[in-house]
Formats: C-alpha cells, sequence, structure tokens
C-alpha cells in the first residue's frame, strides 16, 4: 500500500476527528486561568481545542508541544546524524475561529454532513485543513516514509484577531526553514498583499440642546475582516421626527431594495440594516449594512453638526467603493490587481464616531503610500486616523523550488494544469514566517463560506487536499 492509498483508508476517522473538533467552540474569549493557575491566554475554547489537535498528534505516535497555551507543533521527526540538526519544514494553521454570528440554519458547533458537504464554524478556515494536513503526515509515518528534514504541524490559536499567539510560538521556538499554511487558495498563494487594520474615529458634539433628532447608538460588525451582516441604530426625538425618519427609509427603500426597519424601542426609533456577510478579503461578494444606514441617514438631519459632516464624509469619501477610489488609496499592479477597502465596525454614540478599516493593498505598494493618499482625501474633514495594524506584502518568484514541487502535487492530483500561482488579498500566517506561502485550501471554483453563517466544506475537497498536501510533503521533504 502507497501512502496515497493508506491516507484514503483514513476518509471516516478524518471526518469523525474534525467534527469533535468542529464541537469546541473556539472562538477568542478574555484571557483566564483555570483552578490550578494554568493561564489561558486566549480562553477556555481555544485552549481545549488546541489540547484536542495535540492529543491526536500524540496518539498517532508524533512528537508534541504545549507552548504554553499561547499554541504548539505535531512533528515528524527526520533521522538524526550525529547532532546536525535537519531543516525544518513548518505546516502553519490555526484552531481559533470567527465569531459565529447569526443566520445559521442549525448550531455551528455541531458539524453535520448534507449533500456531499459538512458544515460548522471552521471547517474550512482552517480546522478541515489543518487535520488535512495532520493525517497527511500520518499516511507518511504510517507507510514507514521517513523524511530527510523535520516536518512540524504548528498549531496557531489566534490568527483570526491579531496573531499573538503565533509570535510568542516563533519567540520561543524559533521559525522553520520553510513551510506553507493551509489557509488561502489552490493551486498556491505565491504572494500577499499588505494589511492594514485602522479606525477613522470624530469627536462630536454631546450637547445639541432642544428637540433635534439624536443618534445614541450606532453599532455593527464583530471583525475588521469581515463584512458585516447587520448594522442597528437607536434615534431620539419626537414622534413627528420619527414619522419623518419613517418616511424617508420607505422611500430609500422603494429605490433600492435594501432590508432596513423601524420599529419604536420604548421612546426610541430602532433603526436595522440587514447587509450579507463575507471575507473582508472580498467585499464585493458581501453587502455592506453600515454603508446602507450611511448612505440613508445622508437624508436625515441630525441635531449634531459634527454627526452629519461625519456622516457626510462617509458617504462622500467611502460610501459602496471597494478600491478606496474615493479616499485617496485607489493603488494597483500587476502582480496583485487593485487595493481593497472593507468598512469591517462601526460604533458610533454622542461622544464619538469611529470606523474601523481593514485594508489588503499591493505587493509593490507600502503602507505609508496608502496612509499619505486617505490623509490628503480627508484633509478637509475633522475625520483621524487611528493606526492599529500593518502587515507588509510577501512575494515568492514561480521558479522557485518549493514553489515548483507544491505546484506539481496540485496539478498532478486534481488535473488542474491551467491555474497557476497567484497573489491574494489574504492574510496568512505567512506573513510573520520564514519562506511560508498559503497552499489551499480553497479550490479554483469553489464557493468561499468562510466567516459567514453556514459555513461549509466539500467531504470531496476535504480528502483532495489531504492527498495534495501529503504528495507536497513527499516531494519536498522525503524524494
Amino acid at each position: 500500500m502507497g501512502y496515497l492509498e493508506r491516507l484514503d483508508s483514513y476518509k471516516e476517522e478524518m471526518l469523525a476527528t474534525l467534527g469533535d473538533s468542529i464541537a469546541i467552540d473556539s472562538v477568542e474569549t478574555e484571557p483566564v486561568k483555570s483552578s490550578t493557575g494554568e493561564l489561558m491566554p486566549f480562553g477556555k475554547g481555544i485552549r481545549d481545542a488546541l489540547l484536542h489537535i495535540l492529543s491526536v498528534g500524540e496518539e498517532m505516535g508524533f512528537d508534541t508541544y504545549n507552548c504554553d497555551n499561547y499554541g504548539g507543533y505535531i512533528e515528524y521527526k527526520a533521522p538524526r546524524n550525529g547532532s546536525e540538526k535537519p531543516e525544518q519544514l513548518g505546516i502553519s494553521g490555526h484552531i481559533d475561529v470567527m465569531p459565529a454570528g447569526t443566520g445559521w440554519t442549525g448550531d455551528p458547533f455541531d458539524m453535520v454532513e448534507k449533500d456531499g458537504f459538512v458544515y460548522g464554524r471552521g471547517v474550512s478556515d482552517d480546522k478541515g485543513p489543518v487535520f488535512a494536513s495532520l493525517y497527511a503526515m500520518k499516511a507518511l509515518k504510517d507507510e514507514g516514509i521517513e523524511p530527510k528534514m523535520d516536518i512540524r504541524l504548528i498549531i496557531g490559536c489566534d490568527e483570526e484577531t491579531n496573531k499573538a499567539g503565533m509570535e510568542y510560538y516563533l519567540e520561543k521556538c524559533g521559525q522553520p526553514d520553510m513551510g506553507f499554511t493551509p489557509d488561502g487558495m489552490f493551486p498556491l498563494v505565491n504572494g500577499e498583499m499588505g494589511i492594514l487594520i485602522f479606525d477613522l474615529a470624530q469627536k462630536l458634539g454631546k450637547d445639541i440642546g432642544g428637540d433635534k433628532l439624536r443618534m445614541t447608538k450606532f453599532e455593527s460588525g464583530t471583525a475588521p475582516n469581515a463584512v458585516p451582516r447587520e448594522a442597528r441604530a437607536v434615534l431620539m426625538g419626537t414622534e413627528e421626527q420619527y414619522e419623518e425618519v419613517k418616511e424617508i427609509i420607505e422611500k430609500y427603500v422603494a429605490e433600492t431594495g435594501y432590508n432596513v426597519k423601524a420599529r419604536k424601542q420604548g421612546s426610541a426609533l430602532a433603526i436595522e440594516a440587514e447587509g450579507l456577510a463575507a471575507h473582508g478579503a472580498h467585499p464585493d461578494l458581501g453587502l455592506n449594512p453600515i454603508t446602507i444606514l450611511m448612505e440613508l441617514f445622508g437624508r436625515v438631519e441630525f441635531g449634531s453638526d459634527e454627526l452629519n459632516d461625519f456622516i457626510r464624509a462617509y458617504n462622500e469619501h467611502i460610501g459602496f467603493d471597494f478600491h478606496g477610489e474615493r479616499i485617496g488609496c485607489a493603488f494597483e499592479d500587476k502582480q496583485s490587481g487593485k487595493l481593497i477597502f472593507n468598512v469591517g465596525m462601526a460604533n458610533i454614540n454622542e461622544e464619538l464616531a469611529n470606523l474601523t478599516i481593514n485594508i489588503r493593498y499591493p505587493v509593490t505598494c507600502t503602507d505609508n503610500q496608502v496612509f499619505e493618499g486617505i490623509e490628503k482625501a480627508l484633509s478637509d474633514t475633522k475625520v483621524g486616523i487611528l493606526k492599529n495594524m500593518v502587515e507588509g506584502p510577501i512575494y515568492l518568484p514561480t521558479d522557485d523550488p518549493m514553489v515548483e514541487k507544491m505546484m506539481a502535487a496540485y496539478r498532478e492530483e486534481t488535473g488542474d494544469k491551467k491555474s497557476g500561482p497567484i497573489v491574494e488579498a489574504g492574510g496568512t500566517y505567512a506573513k510573520i514566517i520564514n519562506k511560508t506561502l498559503a497552499f489551499g485550501a480553497l479550490f479554483p471554483g469553489e464557493e468561499d463560506t468562510m466567516h459567514q453563517a453556514d459555513e461549509k466544506m466539500s467531504i470531496e475537497s476535504y480528502y483532495k487536499m489531504a492527498r495534495i498536501y501529503a504528495k507536497a510533503l513527499y516531494y519536498i521533504c522525503c524524494e
């Protein structure tokens, strides 16, 4: 039996093990300590998911290590020749998941099979691909194939937020020499656009006096790197003002077809907009409810001039643009295409208006160019920029030997000879790990449901990606 045939024999076990992991709600929460004083830096759910996968790796006979609950690894060691240390290939994945949000047809943490798919939070991002990689390692080991370099599955715990866990791991355990992260697209992502997360904020005048219409709250979004599904605002005013707002909403809905509703909530008027959730790397596939409400409120006169100015600035410089066209950062290049602009979160009260922005910028561009363009575009407003995170772009040529071997594994298993390496907008561990590229797990033409309700993965794709990973590991580490 060859290693691919052996891998095929694990199919039922692969699904069952994935289901066990999906059942663990590994959304990041506040740090906590156990009764014995053990620190769980990203919450109990993520710690439990980490312990689960490490225990699976240990049962398979691999060496495992828990890096203080910040991360860990499962390793297939190469034979040692005296004191000489072999190179290390790192497969860097993560077991934390995005918040489930709303709109699911079932329990997001109870994996179900239906019509050739499995559904659950994390099946495609990134637990499914991580377990596919682990079983690829198991197939090589069980077949008695000894690698020429250490193969280490590195487990991250907070990739969806700020990658602090992986940074902690790398500082303590060191960098691999090369590798891939199964957290992108096939055939291969040989470059990743730069990523920026920042706030656009403006102070608002609290005392507007009289009986003027007020916005006491505007909330939407749970993460910068996602298009939110819903946005909600609360207004305070007179019954006459409420009727005027309702008339504006009715006319706006008739013109646009968007789903916006108003209802009394005690003495206030609550307004809700429903959009379409999507990954922040592909905002054009969603419909942003923040922009819907801001466009609507552009037709409403509030008592706060500062709030009116902020809404006007939003509609004039952001609106439904996906590439920063009107906010001064519409950069593009041949390798990457156009810059991607997403408004991920909004939080407005009577004192402060705040937007959290997620930008993906081209590999030949710099973060300074982006910020300078935005600052110039907003120079006639009172909106300020608060920088939160900067990740520079990466790029590896198509003639690199590792790139060529990964592409060979993909093409042989899929028969796809036309697709080539691409530059992607997603931000993966490749940004902070040596010579690492995103390798799968979304196949060309597949629907991307990552970060969305009813996240799903094709069962056939699950098995196929495991075969691709096994073959790539064999070509890079064993031949």
